[in-house]
């Protein structure tokens, strides 16, 4: 791309000779002899090796030793605030370190203030006031641990911030707030750099077949559950994505940097990414001050000799991204990625790449980043104001008015809005009743989002259900309506919202349980329809309950009225017990309670297994509920997204035990400790022997759960007799080699929400509803089962709900199996087609995982 040429650039960097002997005398910590031209620092601040024991770049910084350098810089300098937002599933604090002159420190909670004026009174901000104003920036680095360089480059910006002293540091220091995150994912990198440190000798090589070179699985790009942090931004399901969206919105930066690494192979990217795949939520301003900004990065990369290009790969599309969100919260998001050496050093095709270098070029786009901030400043606050200050217009043109927010799934429908008002999104609640499309919403069972809000645009975005698209390629999803994601009833009011909007609503977070009718004489009811009813379950069965499951409906007594309880209903026997072999009657009143205070469900309390239409309690319909001993595949040749996404549904969200084992050891496995198995991709290269072990242990009474890539595996293993379909390709013939790619491209299913008719008389249908949206990613798809009544979710006719699937796929896709469930001796085998609990925020479907786990023998 044609770059704009920057009218100043705060830094010259000068390479080697003088400059590198005047480095090492000072001994300044920059790589390969750089040093910022221009600038002294100040001894009275410690550099990172007299913290670390090492220079920045000899080898990888753990992320303890990252804290205690902020620590340390903060003691020692007055232009820094050290301040800790999350804490990791491991127990590591993410800090962060505020930086700006000591003049700015002494007001910083007035220019915060200052600052949220551009979104909160934006029409009472003028021209004027824009110039009085310091940029916020927020700096975020290494958001997946593996990609380590950019937390390195952290720690000299840190340095160069608060010990550097001159003109072009101070004047840096009074134009900008600069928020410095130097990990955003210490798990990840904590799994990294003790692997890469600890399999290195003292002459590092570059060799790509050495350990240093091949972390294991599942390397150290994700965090503890193996999630993806940087597509955790919207749906904020992670403790330290959590902690990073409060940061963010306490502060509101006007620009926010995301630095990356890739493939080793490459040069250095900095946005644009590619136009056509620009989300169009967000108004053209931010790329044009993206465009303007690259000009500072190509200028300062020409000047250390770096190769890099824009325009060519990645997108704003995806609003999880790091670099992406801020673009719909009146701000910009840059992406940069450097080749990665991963290890100290990495033979490319251009010859050595050091760890060094890779941290050089990241710490000069930081720099050139804060010297387009000094210089553009007031074009960034300008953007933000008038950002905000076009909501009500933004809104005006909108046909939908507000979104009804149905409560019928009260902690799914709570997990939404919880998430929604992470982003500042407003949530009310609803003043009267109102019909539309067929669903009646009333005050006190719907909440009410108005789009006449400040973030009415990330309102869209979370809210809206796309399927045309004006490109076909996506570097991530292509849809991530929450609605359809939570399994929320959501209905869009059109004209005027006056009258249905009542008061703004505190954070929002679970409730809704109770116990009525209880303390139960003879048993309590348990409808399968809250979301942590498998949590509720799992507490009864370690008390030593033995519950049961309703697989007719029926109703009961309670407290002297008939009560009519569905398919799936939890049956809690009382009665009969003297404590010896289970707990008795007060324990179980005890754990009723806790289960509807903690767990969020509601219990009925009846005095006789008596019932006045329906099967008795104990009647032969109902099935006890065997406790779950979940053994989860893992290891090489497992997706870690998909093993993490049910590791934590089942660990984190339900508190159920999860064995995690070796795939590649499966034949050394004693399966017979647990009753059930989980995979997501094939499992084994000896087809035979695992065929006869895993056939043995599910005729025994074993429930074999496969997921996505290991559906095919349980086919081909015979496991089970189902078929596979999968899409005709267009013919490339015609396809020119300059447009095989996104040939290609188009024919992928990045990530769609299909609609899927649900067997709601199925145990693995039950509590979740006629229909569902599961995430579909992958063009192979599963035959309904010849078998009746084995299909348990299928897809529609039309069953695109949002985002891009091609015509083609969507015709192979239309009548397919979702979910199949078919016996097999005393067990089952269980195919899941689809992503059940995608990125942890697809509440909806995971409902599948968690009937398949206490369900799967009840059919």
């Amino acid at each position: 791309m044609n770059f704009p040429t920057p009218k100043t650039l705060i830094i010259t960097l000068l390479f080697a000779g003088a400059a590198s002997q005047v480095a090492a005398a000072q001994g300044l910590p920059f790589p390969e002899g750089y040093r910022p031209a221009g600038v002294t620092y100040q001894a009275s601040v410690p550099t990172p090796a007299e913290v670390l024991g090492h220079r920045v770049g000899e080898r990888h910084t753990r992320p303890h030793q990252i804290v205690e350098y902020f620590e340390a810089v903060d003691r020692a300098s007055n232009r820094v605030v050290l301040g800790r937002h999350a804490l990791s599933y491991e127990g590591r604090p993410l800090i962060h370190a505020i930086v700006t002159s000591p003049a700015n420190q002494n007001r910083l909670e007035e220019i915060r203030t200052s600052n949220a004026r551009l979104s909160d009174q934006p029409d009472q901000v003028s021209d004027a006031d824009l110039e009085t104003l310091p940029a916020v920036v927020y700096m975020g680095y290494s958001v997946h641990g593996n990609e380590a360089s950019g937390s390195e480059a952290a720690l000299l910006l840190l340095y160069h911030l608060a010990a550097g002293t001159g003109p072009e540091v101070e004047s840096l220091l009074d134009s900008a707030i600069v928020i410095v995150d130097p990990s955003l994912n210490p798990d990840g990198r904590d799994r990294f750099t003790d692997w890469v440190n600890g399999q290195r000798g003292a002459a590092p090589t570059s060799d790509s077949q050495d350990r240093e070179h091949n972390e294991p699985w599942p390397g150290g790009r994700t965090n503890h559950y193996w999630f993806d942090l940087n597509r955790d931004w919207l749906p904020v399901q992670h403790p330290e994505s959590q902690g990073r969206v409060t940061l963010f919105h306490t502060w509101r930066p006007q620009l926010l940097t995301d630095f990356h690494e890739m493939s080793g192979n490459a040069t250095y990217f900095f946005q644009p990414g590619i136009p056509s795949r620009n989300n169009p939520n967000s108004p053209e301003a931010v790329f044009d001050l993206t465009r303007r900004l690259a000009g500072f990065h190509a200028a300062g990369l020409d000047e250390v000799g770096t190769l890099y290009y824009a325009e060519e790969s990645f997108d704003d599309f995806y609003y999880g991204k790091g670099s992406t969100y801020p673009d719909v919260n009146g701000a910009v998001g840059i992406l940069f990625e450097q080749a990665s050496s991963r290890a100290l050093k990495a033979s490319t095709v251009e010859g050595a790449l050091s760890y060094e270098r890779s941290v050089l070029n990241q710490f000069v786009a930081s720099l050139t980043t804060l010297a387009g901030v000094r210089d553009m400043r007031v074009d960034f606050l300008r953007l933000q104001r008038d950002f905000y200050l076009d909501a009500p217009a933004v809104a005006g043109d909108l046909d939908i008015s507000a979104y009804l927010v149905s409560l019928e799934r009260r902690n799914q429908a709570q997990a939404m809005v919880a998430a929604l008002q992470a982003h500042r999104i407003q949530i009310h609640a609803l003043d009267r009743t109102v019909s539309i499309d067929g669903m009646e919403f009333r005050p006190g069972e719907a909440y009410v989002i108005p789009t006449d809000q400040p973030q009415v645009r990330l309102l869209t975005a979370a809210m809206e259900r796309v399927t045309t698209f004006g490109d076909s390629l996506f570097y991530d999803v292509s849809t991530w309506s929450f609605p359809l994601a939570f399994g929320v009833e959501v209905a869009e009011h059109r004209g005027d919202a006056g009258g249905l909007v009542g008061d703004l609503l505190p954070p929002v977070s679970f409730d809704g349980g109770e116990v009525v009718g209880g303390p139960a004489g003879y048993a309590y009811l348990m409808p399968w329809d809250r979301f942590f009813a498998p949590r509720a379950l799992y507490r009864l069965l370690e008390a030593g309950v033995y519950p049961r499951v309703a697989r007719l409906p029926f109703t009961a007594q309670v407290a002297g009225r008939d009560t009519p309880f569905p398919r799936g209903t939890i049956i809690v026997p009382v009665t009969g017990r003297d404590g010896a072999n289970g707990p008795a009657p007060d324990e179980i009143h005890a754990l009723a309670q806790s289960m509807a205070a903690e767990d969020h469900v509601v219990l009925y309390g009846v005095a006789s297994g008596a019932t006045p239409s329906g099967p008795d309690l104990g009647g032969a319909s109902t099935r006890v509920i065997a406790s779950p001993r979940v053994a989860l595949l893992t290891g090489p040749g497992q997706s870690a997204y998909e093993v993490g996404e049910i590791w934590h549904l089942l660990s984190e969200r339900m508190q159920i035990p999860v064995s995690l084992i070796d795939a590649g050891r499966l034949d050394d496995i004693d399966l017979s400790r647990y009753n059930r198995l989980i995979a997501v991709n094939g499992f084994s290269p000896d087809s035979a022997a695992v065929a006869e072990l895993l056939g043995d242990w599910i005729r025994d009474g074993g429930v074999f759960i496969a997921q996505r890539g290991a559906v095919r595996s349980a086919i081909d293993l015979g496991l089970v007799a189902e078929d596979l379909r999968e899409a005709e390709t267009d013919s490339a013939a015609a396809v020119s080699y300059g447009d095989v790619g996104r040939h290609r491209g188009a024919q992928s299913i990045g990530g769609a929400a299909i609609t899927v008719a649900v067997d709601t008389t199925h145990p693995l249908g039950f509590g979740i509803g006629a229909s569902a949206t599961v995430f579909r990613r992958g063009t192979l798809f599963l035959e309904p089962s010849d078998t009746h009544g084995a299909t348990v979710a299928r897809y529609l006719d039309a069953p695109l709900a949002s985002g891009y699937v091609s015509a083609r796929n969507l015709e192979t896709a239309s009548g397919s199996a979702s979910v199949v469930a078919r016996r097999s001796g005393r067990g089952a085998v269980i195919l899941l087609a689809d992503v059940m609990s995608f990125r942890a925020f697809w509440w909806g479907s995971a409902r599948f995982v968690t009937n398949a786990v206490f369900l799967g023998g009840a059919f």
